[in-house]
């Protein structure tokens, strides 16, 4: 293997790009079987090198740069072996998906006699720049192969030897299947001027994906000169309706809040109705509470709270994704304040009503401006494993080109192809 492509340092971001660029002929090209065999040896790769996996992903954990990580972030960052089982699994549940690369979505014939087809297509380079997460540098590289788009991918620092062996392993699964290794290329080394450069690549790279909170969208926004789809931040909410099964949104806020606090789908703030706010308070707080949750709110929640520690919570709260146990509470009039406050405060991400009004839940899904949108259902489901998509590289908050898990057909766009004989225009 060529460790240049993987080792800190050692190359240019430019001369990465350059790589990537160099291989997506080739990849674009590639049968549907060769791409598969090529996810195959990496689900097999790291299950046979699980134990090298971990050791270097401890030594990230060991090392100064995660100190200071929020527990949730850790948690983002850790890996075990049933995680890199998981990994597996989701590579192989990519191989087992449809091909997009040269699906046909449209064909006619056009008055001067020409067929006409439109054909999906790969999107050439992909960027992903992304933190904490080393299950992303897997996810990502398998919806890439599979699409036929080389990519480039950027993690955190303090990922670096977790993500470099996750890359290893992707890389001779590509060479075992005779594609080009650098199919796959990881950047590592320097900071926000090398981030910069990244995102000037005018004519390299197709799509940029960052994957973090809205400091790296902001830092992008500012310098990027190709395009870009943000896979932003997750400021999501669960509204607990007037006419709610209150057992059944007890159970979901609890599991949207707590089941993993640090990633983009969790719940961030709790809203209910002021006519069920004190009964359903009084059974959701201490729940909340028993599990670690710090829980900030406005004036009507902190005195419903029936003694549960409730802060008041600041303006910027209700703006704040915190990836953390902490959850903002607020009590609302009704469904139309409900939905002005997510549409305020929300990133777009995904958001949830638990009801048992028809009419509501139509309102609700209609009126609130999200990627994801729930009726009775945790926020912890936007997921493109979930969606049976295999994986996603990121939730795109935006409404083109993409919006929601970006997936293979989100990593495709597509070409027209005339085929005449002979046809001139007069």
């Amino acid at each position: 293997m060529e460790a240049s492509a993987i080792n800190p340092g050692t190359r240019s971001v430019a001369e990465d790009c350059a790589s990537a660029k160099s291989a997506t002929r080739a990849l674009a090209s590639s049968s549907t079987g060769v791409k598969n065999q090529a996810l195959v040896s990496i689900a097999a790769g790291l299950l046979e090198r699980a134990d090298s996996i971990l050791a270097a992903n401890a030594e990230d954990l060991a090392d100064e740069r995660a100190h200071g990580l929020s527990e949730a972030l850790t948690d983002r960052l850790r890996l075990d072996h049933s995680r890199v089982e998981a990994m597996a699994e989701g590579v192989r549940a990519v191989a087992g998906l449809d091909d997009p690369v040269g699906e046909l979505l449209e064909r006619r014939t056009l008055r001067s006699g020409i067929e006409l087809s439109k054909i999906r297509v790969p999107l050439g380079v992909v960027a992903v720049v992304y933190e904490a997460r080393p299950n992303v540098t897997i996810d990502c590289a398998a919806l890439t192969i599979k699409s036929g788009n080389a990519i480039l991918l950027r993690g955190s620092s303090y990922a670096e030897r977790t993500n470099s062996a996750l890359a290893e392993v992707v890389r001779e699964g590509l060479s075992e299947a005779g594609l080009p290794v650098d199919s796959v290329v990881l950047s590592t080394g320097g900071g926000r001027e090398q981030l910069a450069e990244l995102a000037t690549q005018d004519g390299v790279i197709d799509l940029l994906i960052p994957r973090g909170g809205e400091g790296l969208k902001n830092a992008l926004k500012a310098v990027a000169t190709v395009p870009v789809m943000y896979a932003a931040s997750g400021n999501c909410h669960v509204y607990v309706h007037s006419k709610a099964d209150l057992e059944m949104a007890r159970a979901i806020v609890v599991n949207a809040k707590v089941s993993r606090p640090g990633v983009c789908n969790a719940a961030e703030t709790l809203l209910v109705d002021e006519s069920v706010a004190r009964e359903f308070l009084a059974i959701v707080l201490p729940d909340l509470r028993d599990a670690g949750v710090e829980l900030v709110g406005d004036e009507r929640t902190v005195a419903a709270s029936s003694g549960v520690p409730v802060a008041p919570a600041g303006e910027s709260d209700w703006d704040t994704e915190y990836l953390d146990l902490k959850l903002a509470v607020a009590v609302v009039d009704n469904l139309d304040a409900a939905i002005d406050h997510i549409n305020r405060h929300g990133s777009g991400h995904s958001e949830a009503i638990v009801t048992g009004s028809e009419e509501a839940a139509l309102r609700f899904t209609t009126e609130v401006d999200a990627a994801a949108v729930y009726v009775n259902a945790s926020t912890r489901f936007t997921d493109g494993f979930e969606y049976d998509m295999g994986a996603e590289i990121g939730i795109s908050t935006q409404k083109l080109h993409a919006r929601g898990p970006i997936g293979l057909r989100e990593l495709t766009t597509f070409k027209y192809v005339g085929l005449g004989n002979g046809q001139i225009r007069g």
